[in-house]
């Protein structure tokens, strides 16, 4: 890693793992493999900031910590990269086992019980569906037929006033590691 840890992937740890890492690899992980409008690739860590925002709507007495759960529920992805969900399913289940065991090691590394409550799972799932659609409809080409065929129809109340970023990486990389740190200090 750019920090100079060493990360195991097959049996990571949390002590390998540093948040600096992860926001400068998610910031230059293209979601939707790079297929999109814009200057730049929508990234990961674009994507995670949106749902964590998202997130925070669907239920905003939720704690700090499942915030950034929520920031962070993509991080795996900064090793590991982006796949779509048909190509997850036909590499099978080590997939699966490797992103579950990573996922684990970093919740760990920041506080984060290594397996989140499965409310809380559903409503980042809510939140993360939301951020594909709003992806899907203003960077991806569907239409909005296309995009609620996938990814339903949330109320149109949650993503108002919330919009698709297309920025240079160091700034996302940068908004990414503030989000963490000021979500940190609440906890």
């Amino acid at each position: 890693m750019l920090s100079g840890r060493r990360l195991d992937l097959l049996d990571p740890t949390p002590v390998d793992i540093e948040i600096e890492d992860i926001a400068h690899g998610l910031a230059f992980v293209a979601r939707w493999n790079g297929q999109t409008r814009g200057d730049f690739a929508y990234s990961v860590a674009e994507h995670s900031l949106l749902v964590e925002a998202l997130f925070a709507r669907i239920d905003p007495a939720a704690p700090p910590r499942w915030r950034l759960a929520a920031l962070l529920h993509d991080a795996p992805e900064y090793v590991i990269g982006d796949m779509i969900s048909p190509v997850k399913a036909a590499v099978g289940p080590g997939y699966g086992a490797l992103d579950a065991r990573l996922a684990a090691a970093i919740r760990l590394r920041f506080g984060l019980p290594a397996e989140i409550p499965q409310t809380v799972k559903r409503k980042i799932k809510a939140a993360d569906r939301a951020s594909a659609r709003m992806e899907a409809v203003s960077i991806a080409g569907f239409s909005e037929a296309e995009a609620t065929r996938f990814f339903g129809r949330p109320d149109p109340a949650l993503t108002e006033g919330l919009e698709i970023v297309l920025r240079p990486p160091r700034e996302t990389r940068a908004d990414f590691v503030a989000r963490h740190a000021a979500l940190l200090a609440a906890i």
